[in-house]
């Protein structure tokens, strides 16, 4: 007799089988149980500082970085696949296993870390936030930059209606997200011969300086660090059967769902890069990577209006989405290696507070093209601090004392090791590169 929807239980802290799903019935039916968590995880990756590196890659070298974001994108979805099957099978999420088989010290060193790729995250949000309510509605940047402090409310109030409530919210702003740039990718009319081009490796990625630390940058925008803390944590709010085969069937909605989120966030990614090849680097536009240069020459020169309204909506609707998990990404960090709990608003305001100074110093001082370079390098930070997250996770994810017979196979985990390596490998590059210019 095929089992029924499993009983409720007490939900955990960050809402842990506070969601039930449907043990019978279509696959379809099952599955739409599960959506949620990959789109939470997808925010982290069309944030405003993918807007930045891919904006400037695309103006800069036209088409050519498309297959770097193919690549990180391929990269992402392989490892949130692993997050998600430790969350499940360990019903622990990365941080909490990090704080158990670490020694102290090593934990706190693991926390801190993770932190300064949370505030560099939460920095891109607040300078993204703030230039799309200027482009918007004409609010000097500076208030712009103090105003994101108030999206505290919306968290909280989205956490006291449930779960699902935060997960409706998210997907819709990623919806809208979607649909802009699926307009204005239209207006841009890209030549796609040059497009698919585009996807194939060059080498020039490595030996060009500008080119790599671009690269790098779209890998660190698009591989989100805190974003693995924060999928082991988010699949465990689905109250599933526990048992081997209820477990085998998680993984696998899991994996679905994640695979259909990133697609969607690889397809906003690449037409960023698109639009802003097609429009700004065929044009001899090749020095923007400013978010307010791009706004004001978008219409122009698609000769839309609407092009330049759309850019702006989706800026605002990128950064409030994001802003939401890097909340609960910084609460799951926080209580799972330090076992530090602070209620939602105070965690926000702290992070938020971290971000507001140096953007507020940067505006001040250099203006516009000071926040952008900012953005830039805060995406550079994360893809350094990446390494350090990918390490646990491949080694737990491996290990069948954690995951039992539900342990990565080797194949999986030898490719994962080499995508480690070469992330380390392109920061080595790049920070050799910069000690020598």
């Amino acid at each position: 007799m095929t089992p029924p929807v499993i009983t409720a239980e007490p939900a955990g802290a960050n809402g842990q089988r506070s969601v039930a799903v449907a043990g019978h019935g279509p696959w379809s039916r099952r599955f739409l149980g599960f959506i949620g968590p990959g789109y939470l995880v997808a925010v982290g990756y069309m944030d405003p500082g993918n807007w930045a590196t891919d904006l400037g890659g695309g103006a800069a070298y036209g088409y050519t970085l498309l297959w770097i974001i193919c690549l990180s994108s391929c990269m992402a979805m392989v490892l949130q696949i692993l997050s998600a099957r430790l969350g499940i099978v360990a019903q622990a999420d990365l941080a909490q296993l990090c704080r158990r088989h670490s020694s102290r010290r090593s934990a706190l060193a693991q926390w801190l870390l993770c932190e300064v790729a949370i505030c560099a995250c939460d920095l891109a949000e607040v300078i993204g936030t703030a230039i799309a309510l200027k482009l918007l509605f004409d609010i000097p940047l500076s208030y712009g930059v103090v105003l994101t402090a108030l999206d505290v409310l919306v968290i909280l109030w989205l956490q006291q209606r449930g779960f699902r409530y935060l997960e409706a919210f998210v997907m819709a702003l990623l919806g809208i997200v979607f649909l802009c740039f699926a307009v204005n990718l239209l207006l841009a009319q890209p030549e796609w011969h040059a497009v698919a081009a585009g996807f194939i490796p060059s080498a020039q990625t490595v030996t060009d300086p500008g080119m790599l630390y671009l690269a790098i940058g779209i890998i660190g925008a698009t591989v989100m660090p805190h974003n693995l803390y924060l999928h082991s944590s988010t699949v465990q709010t689905r109250r599933f059967n526990t048992s081997e085969d209820g477990t085998r069937k998680a993984i696998s909605f899991a994996s679905v769902d994640i695979v259909v989120a990133l697609c969607l966030a690889f397809l906003v990614n690449a037409a960023i890069l698109i639009t802003s090849a097609a429009v700004f680097h065929t044009t001899g536009h090749t020095g923007v990577a400013d978010l307010e240069q791009a706004y004001l020459l978008l219409g122009p020169l698609t000769g839309a209006t609407l092009a330049s309204v759309l850019f702006a909506v989706a800026l605002l609707s990128a950064g409030l989405s994001s802003s939401v998990t890097a909340t609960l990404a910084g609460q799951i960090v926080m209580e799972g290696f330090v076992q530090l709990k602070l209620a939602p608003w105070a965690r926000r305001l702290l992070t938020r507070a971290v971000a507001i100074v140096p953007a507020l110093l940067v505006t001040s001082v250099y203006g516009d093209r000071g926040v952008t370079s900012l953005l830039i390098f805060s995406q550079v930070v994360l893809s350094l601090q990446l390494p350090f997250a990918m390490w646990p996770l491949i080694r737990y994810t491996s290990s069948r004392a954690i995951m039992g017979r539900f342990a990565t196979p080797r194949p999986v985990a030898w490719l994962a090791w080499g995508m480690m390596s070469l992330i380390v490998s392109l920061n080595l590059v790049l920070i050799w590169k910069t000690l020598a210019d």
